[in-house]
Order: structure tokens, then C-alpha cells, then sequence
């Protein structure tokens, strides 16, 4: 590990009286996109790489992924799901069109294989939806668009399957807790192997099925970035239990194979209950009988694994032996996916599940299991209230940007040090007033200094902004079709493809031996706060270095912790300094991040009455909380030399007669549309020779004939009165 050679000055903030801070809500403005795409003067249609699949498969490559050909590739992409997938030809097109305007080089197609089928066959996806997924398919292809498949999230076994399951109609009349994953293949799929091999069918049917659009069947078409064996699933998930109580038959299967796997180990029950001190087994349970329950639920492994960091102890055996098993099994079913997949010839990344299995042994060994097969993928949701549409009611309004680590950059400490690392769902959720700090979080910390190889925004519904900051008449809130949201991505996709940020030196590797966790070790005391999608990770180091470098777990030889030398030189005064000096995060009243990169320059959070210089960028910020992101709009120069640069503001958005109470911690009333935009007042000066052409953009991105003046370099865009965030600077 490379040692710190010099600590770099990000930028000078000096303190300046009389700032004005947010704006009356009287000033903020109607959020008004045109109906068409983004336009031309910042659409980045020209900066995606045509068509996918020119430089060869996606491969893994130790923890990156490059093209066949080498060329290194990050992908920003969105979620399609449920039937968008199948979509009709007339739509495929606006969809391609939407997508590669505003930078997405990436779509995860997303659960739909549910309804893609006749209704009889589970594995057979009909010929008109196929007509439907390969004209979208290679419409993408040719914008330079990849996709990957989400398609499995439990997989609805239906009566052709009848002869070939276990107990059919057991597992067809089972209930989940979510109505969506009735009668499927879920949880039950990590260790029934007539399950399995459904899923298993169904996703070989797919890659032998030719797009004749491009000729190819899918697994030899470069430009499927991904597959992913099953979403949000795994062996120690919590639901398993209820449906095992549903499913008698198969929970028979699973004590069976237990037992069968004790008594390879103990040989007799004497001394099975030996070796578990007379702990963990219920009294009418033996080997003889073959029912030993092995108790699936992450919540039991996760709490014994804080009882004994708690105790000062050891796992206890039953424990370990329970553990154990069920990862067995769950990677049996991993290698046995692998195997049929790469049969069929498929080159690309493969990812087991993208679910977090809870604290300690379950997540460790969920963890390793995933990276045995490929690449780690994990989802996360932050902030909002109860359930999945916006209603009224108590809802968490705490910024990310206060605390270094928390929300949705947390996942980040599941990143793996030798395999690539996707977040591909995530969002910041409605009605949380400061959705706007997510996206850059995840662009510059996550794809940026943390070194992740790809992000896919949950989720994008319609080719167009919606109408309200929700989506749907149901009021959505995983809405990326935001202003908070997509507004930022003509900077955001510019500045990852470039390679803005630097990667950054590992400053903290925590260090797994699997062998001696599975013999009672306790090598991470670190916590996992979950409440449904939303779940918040503490480390076992100060979370305020995610802020400095890469923070990395690996499975290793040791069980360790490896710190960069001298790293406390890069926190000062409640601020954390990148290890490349191109970012700093503050820490200072309630929290903001500076990004200083040749190509693009920003600031992200709440301003606390500073004026800041960043290289030969200085702004001055009038308004409590903002996103201000500057770049150059060519691909090769940078701010100090390009020739067009963007400009873009954006603050908090709201519904149309929306009302909090007096604490803003509670919806009182939903509101409608139109979304309205608090303006973002903003003082800025570049340091270059000459005095700049500035032009007011419209919500579109499109050219208006609203002109900016510019004195001794100085350019003031005040969105209370442009009524607008795009700004276009010319030289």
C-alpha cells in the first residue's frame, strides 16, 4: 500500500457578511421542460461510444471493467423495469432517443420475465414479446446504450412447470409479505434444485434466443453488460422462514439436506450434540430423522455475531455449522448458474444477488459468495416516509451531505478490493428536501474517488421529466425523472466518462479470513440499521475516511485492518481532503463537499456564508443549499481552456401547493403539479483572459436569446430572476 506523499489545497473559502440565504418561497419558479428531448447545445448523444459492443464483451478485469479490447468503461445508467422492457417499436425509439441525450450509457432491465411468457410455459418468453425486446435492444445498441439483465425476481412458476417441481402446488399458492413474489421461485430457489433449474432454463432460453436485428443471439452480443442470477434474494433473507412454513415439503428438502450434511461432519447424533454443547437443537430434531432445521434468517446470525463481539467470545458451533450450510448451498446454486451461462458462450460480468444479508457471519459469507461468481452489486434508498408512494405522515429530512458515510455512500463498504463494484438501485427519496445531493454523492465519491464501475438510477418510468417531483398518479417516490435528479446528469455523465475524478489510494482495507470466521472469528464489528429498501452501514473505522480514499474489504490470509500511513493529515477542522486533492468534504454546520478537477468544478450542500476558489474558479453561493456544477462541454479541454462551458444550479423542488409542518419533518399535504424550483443566485468568475458570451438556457438545456453580462469576469446568475438553472458560457 503506497504511503502519502503530499497533502494538496483543494480551495480558499473565505467568510463573507451578508449573504443571503434561501429565497422567499414567492421567488421559486415553475419548473417548465419542453416536451422534447434535450437540446443540442447540452445533450450528450455525441459523447456515448457507437454502437455498444464496438471494443468487444464487458469483462472484469480485477476490480474494474474494461472492453475485450482494453478500453476501460464505467457506466451511468437507469432502471427500465416491468413491462418497459417490451415496449413497442414506436416507443423503443423515443425511449433510445431520451436515454443517450442525457448521458446514460447503461439501462438494467429489470423483473420482466413475470408476464413476458404465455402464462402456461414459466421459461419461454413469447415471440411478440421478443419482437418487442429486440427492437429495443438494438434501437439502444446503435445510440451506444448497454444493457444488462435484472430479469429474475422470483420467478412465477405456472402449471407447464406442474411435473417437474417438488410440490407445485405448494409453492404456487405461497404469500409474501409483497404480493408481487406470490407463487415464485423466491428465497426457496437458493437451495431447491428443481427451482433452480427454471431459473436456470429460462436465462439460457434468453441467450440462445437471435435478435435478428443484429444476428446475434445474446450471448454473443457484446452490448449485454451484465447478468444477474437473481434480485434482491439470498439464502439468509429473512422472508425464507414464512415461506418454508408455507411450503412444507420443501422445508422437509432443506432439514434433509442439513442433516445429511451433519452427519458427514459429526457422523452420529452423540456427537453432533457434543460438539453444539447441547445448544440449537430443538429436542424432536436428530440426524436419524433427517429434520434438522437450519434456521434461515440473517437476523439470528447477525444477532449472535453481536452477542459474541459483545461476550468477548467465539461463535457458538450450532451456529457456525448452520452458517456454513446454507452457504454451501448458496453457492452451489451460484456455481451451478455460472456453469449453464458460460456453456452458452456468455463472456460478460455475472452477479449473484444485489441483496445486503444482514451484520457479521450472514453478511460475510453472502458477500463472499456473490464475489466467487463475479461482481458485487448492492441496493440502497435513503430519506422519505412510509411505503412507496409520497402521502402525508412523518418522513426523514436528513441530509446526506451532514455526515460522511451515511445514507447511500455506506453501501460503498461492501466494495470488494478485487472485483468491480455496481450500485444499481439506489435513490434519494421524496419528500427528503435535498434528493439533489445524491446523485453527485454517488457520481463523484462513488464512480469517482471510490473507484465503483457502475451506477443505475432506480428508476426512470416515462421519456420525459414528470410533471410532479413523484411519478405516476400513485405518487412514486423512486422518481429519477426529477429536476433534483436528471437535471444534473448533462454535468454528471460528462465528468465520469472524461475521467474527471481521480481514483482514489486505498486508505482503509479491512481484511477477511473466511477460514477463521468459519471457526468462530469475529474479524468486523460493523453494524447494518435496515428498514425495508433503506439501510444504513456503521464501519469499524471513522466513516469520515470514505471521504479521503478507497475503502475496500477483502478475503484474505489475515484478519486485519490496513490504514493508509498517515492519513490524519488529510482531516482538518471537520474537513476531509481527497488523497488525489481534488475533493473536499466538510463536515462544518450541516455539510458540503467541493469538487476541483481540471474538467469540472462544484459545490454540494449548504453554503455557510463562504465564497470559495477552486483552481481558476471562484463562486459565491446565495442561496442555504445548492448544487452548482461547472464543466467543459468538450471531451479533451477543460474549464481553463474549453471553449463552451455548462453552467448548472439547482436547489430544492416541490409539488405545487405542497405543506410541511413547522419543523419540515412532516407532510402535510401531497400538492400537484407543476414542480416548482427554488432559484439558485449565484456570483462566479473564472480566471481567463478575455469576457465571456453567457446565455440563459432553458429547463430543456435549448439556446433562449436571455443574455448574462460580464464585468471583470464576474457573472452573476440569479435564478430569481433568470427563472432558470442552465447557464451556457462561450469563448
Amino acid at each position: 500500500m503506497k504511503n502519502l506523499v503530499i497533502l494538496f489545497s483543494l480551495g480558499l473559502f473565505l467568510s463573507v457578511p451578508n449573504v443571503l440565504f434561501a429565497q422567499n418561497g414567492s421567488q421559486w419558479f415553475e419548473f417548465k421542460p419542453s416536451e422534447e428531448s434535450l437540446g443540442n447545445a447540452i445533450s450528450l448523444e455525441n459523447w456515448l461510444d457507437k454502437p455498444a459492443g464496438k471494443h468487444g464483451f464487458v469483462l472484469m478485469q480485477g476490480d474494474q471493467l474494461v472492453f475485450e479490447d482494453g478500453t476501460p468503461v464505467k457506466f451511468w445508467g437507469t432502471n427500465l423495469g416491468s413491462h418497459l422492457p417490451l415496449m413497442k417499436s414506436d416507443e423503443a425509439v423515443k425511449w433510445a432517443e431520451f436515454l443517450s441525450r442525457f448521458g446514460f450509457n447503461g439501462v438494467r432491465f429489470h423483473k420482466f420475465t413475470w408476464d413476458a411468457t404465455d402464462g402456461i410455459h414459466s421459461t419461454i418468453i413469447t415471440d411478440e414479446n421478443w419482437k418487442n425486446h429486440d427492437f429495443l435492444c438494438n434501437e439502444l445498441r446503435n445510440k451506444g446504450i448497454y444493457y444488462g439483465w435484472s430479469h429474475i425476481y422470483g420467478h412465477r412458476v405456472l402449471p407447464a412447470d406442474s411435473s417437474r417441481l417438488v410440490a407445485y402446488h405448494e409453492l404456487a399458492a405461497t404469500k409474501f409479505p409483497w404480493s408481487h413474489l406470490n407463487g415464485s421461485t423466491s428465497a426457496l430457489v437458493n437451495f431447491a434444485e428443481d427451482l433452480q433449474n427454471l431459473n436456470i432454463e429460462l436465462t439460457v432460453n434468453m441467450l440462445n434466443h437471435i435478435n435478428p436485428h443484429t444476428g446475434l443471439r445474446y450471448a454473443d452480443d457484446p452490448a449485454l453488460s451484465f447478468i444477474e442470477f437473481q434480485n434482491e434474494d439470498n439464502i439468509f433473507w429473512g422472508a425464507i422462514e414464512e415461506t418454508l412454513k408455507q411450503a412444507p415439503t420443501y422445508r422437509a428438502l432443506l432439514c434433509s439436506k442439513f442433516s445429511k450434511w451433519l452427519k458427514e461432519k459429526y457422523s452420529n447424533d452423540e456427537s453432533l450434540k457434543k460438539a453444539w454443547n447441547n445448544e440449537g437443537l430443538p429436542a424432536d430434531e436428530n440426524l436419524i430423522s433427517e429434520n434438522i432445521y437450519p434456521q434461515p434468517n440473517h437476523g439470528l446470525f447477525s444477532w449472535e455475531y453481536e452477542q459474541a463481539i459483545k461476550e468477548n467470545r467465539s461463535l457458538k458451533q450450532n451456529i457456525l455449522d448452520k452458517a456454513e450450510f446454507l452457504y454451501d448451498e448458496q453457492l452451489k446454486f451460484y456455481r451451478k448458474f455460472e456453469v449453464a451461462i458460460r456453456n452458452t458462450g456468455y463472456k460478460g460480468p455475472l452477479v449473484g444477488s444485489c441483496w445486503q444479508a444482514g451484520t457479521g457471519l450472514a453478511h460475510l459469507l453472502n458477500l463472499h459468495a456473490d464475489a466467487e461468481v463475479g461482481m458485487i452489486d448492492r441496493h440502497n434508498y435513503f430519506g422519505g416516509g412510509q411505503g412507496h408512494n409520497l402521502a402525508p405522515g412523518k418522513f426523514d429530512n436528513t441530509p446526506m451531505i451532514s455526515k460522511i458515510g451515511s445514507g447511500l455512500y455506506s453501501s460503498g463498504l461492501q466494495q470488494v478490493g478485487n472485483r468491480p463494484f455496481a450500485f444499481s438501485e439506489w435513490m434519494s427519496l421524496i419528500p427528503n428536501e435535498w434528493t439533489a445531493e445524491s446523485s453527485p454523492i454517488i457520481a463523484t465519491y462513488g464512480l469517482g474517488l471510490q473507484g465503483w464501475d457502475a451506477s443505475y438510477v432506480f428508476a426512470t418510468d416515462i421519456p420525459f421529466y414528470q410533471p410532479t417531483i413523484h411519478s405516476g398518479r400513485g405518487g412514486g417516490i423512486y422518481n429519477a425523472n426529477s429536476p433534483t435528479q436528471m437535471a444534473l446528469y448533462p454535468t454528471l455523465a460528462r465528468m465520469i466518462y472524461r475521467g474527471d475524478v481521480i481514483e482514489g489510494e486505498t486508505v482503509v482495507n479491512r481484511k477477511v479470513n473466511l477460514a477463521s470466521l468459519l471457526k468462530g472469528a469475529t474479524p468486523l464489528n460493523e453494524s447494518v440499521k435496515q428498514d425495508f429498501d433503506r439501510k444504513s452501514i456503521e464501519g469499524s473505522f471513522p466513516l469520515q475516511l470514505m471521504a479521503a480514499g478507497k475503502v475496500v474489504l477483502s478475503f484474505a490470509d489475515e484478519n486485519s485492518t490496513e490504514f493508509l500511513k498517515n492519513f490524519e493529515l488529510l482531516w482538518k477542522d471537520s474537513v476531509m481532503s481527497s488523497t488525489t486533492g481534488q475533493l473536499q468534504w466538510s463536515e462544518k454546520g450541516k455539510g458540503f463537499f467541493t469538487i476541483n478537477t481540471p474538467g469540472t468544478k462544484g459545490f454540494v450542500g449548504f453554503t455557510n456564508k463562504e465564497i470559495m476558489k477552486l483552481g481558476e474558479v471562484t463562486l459565491k453561493i446565495d442561496t442555504e443549499f445548492a448544487v452548482v456544477l461547472i464543466t467543459s462541454l468538450d471531451k479533451e479541454k477543460g474549464i481553463g481552456e474549453a471553449r463552451k462551458i455548462l453552467v448548472t444550479t439547482i436547489a430544492r423542488a416541490q409539488n405545487t401547493g405542497m405543506k410541511f409542518n413547522d419543523d419540515r419533518t412532516e407532510l402535510l399535504v401531497r400538492g400537484d403539479a407543476p414542480v416548482l424550483l427554488e432559484p439558485v443566485n449565484l456570483s462566479m468568475k473564472i480566471d481567463r483572459k478575455t469576457n465571456p458570451k453567457i446565455t440563459a438556457l432553458n429547463h430543456s438545456g435549448k439556446m433562449t436569446s436571455q443574455t448574462i453580462p460580464s464585468e471583470n469576469q464576474w457573472i452573476k446568475m440569479e435564478g430569481s430572476k433568470t427563472k432558470t438553472f442552465y447557464y451556457l458560457i462561450e469563448y
